[in-house]
This record gives C-alpha cells, sequence and structure tokens, in this order.
C-alpha cells in the first residue's frame, strides 16, 4: 500500500514502452561482503518523507524482503500483478521504488503512482518516495544491494529485482525475470 494518508489522484497519459531486453537471472545468492552494512539496515526515505529501513518496515514476520524499482509507464508494469501475489505470501514484504531514471517511464508525483497502482493492479504492499537507483546519485540502499551483488554493474532497466533474506543475502534479477519465478 501507498504510505500517505494524503488523498489520491488519477494517473493520466502513459503509453506503455517495451524493450528488447534478455530473460536472465543476473546471478545466485550472495551474502554481504565483509565489513558491508546488511541492507536490510540501509535507510531510505519512504512516500510519506519518514526515514525508514526494510527490516523496519517488514518487522518480525519477515523472512523474505523484494526490492523493485518499479514504473508505471514501462513495458514490464504488468509486473505490479505478480509482485502483489508475491506480495501476499507468508513471510514476504515487496517494497517498490518508483524510478524515473529510464524512458521518463514514472513522470507521476507519488499521489498520481500511488493511485494508478492501486486502482489497476489493488497494489497493497509499500512503494516508497522516488529514488534514482543508477549513477552518481544512486540511493544509498540500492548502491548497497548492487555493492552486495557478484554482479556489481548498474541497473539497466525499470523492474529489476533483489531478493533479501534476513542474514542480508542478496539474490539479483532482471526485469525479464517474473515475479513468481523469484522464489522457485
Amino acid at each position: 500500500h501507498c504510505i500517505r494518508s494524503t488523498p489520491m489522484l488519477g494517473f493520466v497519459g502513459v503509453l506503455p514502452i517495451t524493450l528488447a531486453l534478455s530473460r536472465t537471472r543476473v546471478e545466485d545468492r550472495r551474502a554481504p561482503r565483509q565489513g558491508m552494512t546488511n541492507p536490510l539496515d540501509i535507510g531510505f526515505t519512504d512516500m510519506d518523507g519518514n526515514e525508514t529501513t526494510l527490516r523496519a518496515l517488514g518487522g518480525e514476520s519477515t523472512s523474505t524482503w523484494v526490492v523493485v524499482n518499479v514504473a508505471s509507464a514501462c513495458g514490464f508494469t504488468r509486473q505490479y500483478a505478480g509482485l502483489q501475489t508475491l506480495s501476499e505470501q507468508d513471510g514476504v514484504t515487496v517494497f517498490g521504488f518508483p524510478c524515473n531514471q529510464f524512458g521518463v517511464q514514472e513522470p507521476g508525483t507519488l499521489e498520481e503512482i500511488c493511485a494508478f497502482t492501486t486502482e489497476k493492479f489493488q497494489v497493497t504492499f509499500p512503494l516508497m518516495a522516488k529514488i534514482d537507483v543508477k549513477g552518481s546519485g544512486a540511493a544509498p540502499l540500492f548502491q548497497a544491494l548492487i555493492a552486495a551483488s557478484e554482479n556489481t554493474g548498474n541497473i539497466r532497466w525499470n523492474f529489476s529485482k533483489f531478493v533479501i533474506d534476513s542474514e542480508g543475502s542478496v539474490t539479483r534479477f532482471g526485469s525479464r525475470d517474473e515475479p513468481e519465478d523469484l522464489l522457485a
């Protein structure tokens, strides 16, 4: 769900764009490197502007965290439905981080993003504040997730996914990897 108490507005004027990206599992599960902070404990901003962590939002009932950079006008936007289904599994918490770095596919305000995901996909998992996931301005959480990966290359597109266990082990998935295949 959107962590907001303000009314939501409609999301308008988006056209999906599809790119030919290969379907690949980017890497196998890997623990944080020696001396690295557990990604579950790295702060970020929620939609209300509050600082929090994955561990704090997931609570004690979460054993698996799924972090995804999301966009409302992307060819992969349909994956919101699978992410919602995944978020309904016991012990799994999904977090969507809106990002506008790829093809300007997340142009909406936070309110528009919340309205769109709720109305079109019945999303109830938490969506956070818009962030950057690549380059010098990348959010520290995404820098840590990438650094904890075998593949330390930049995120290449929307709907890149990271699965994290309670020990901070990270498995990285690409945009073409479907949500239902993440925990298989």
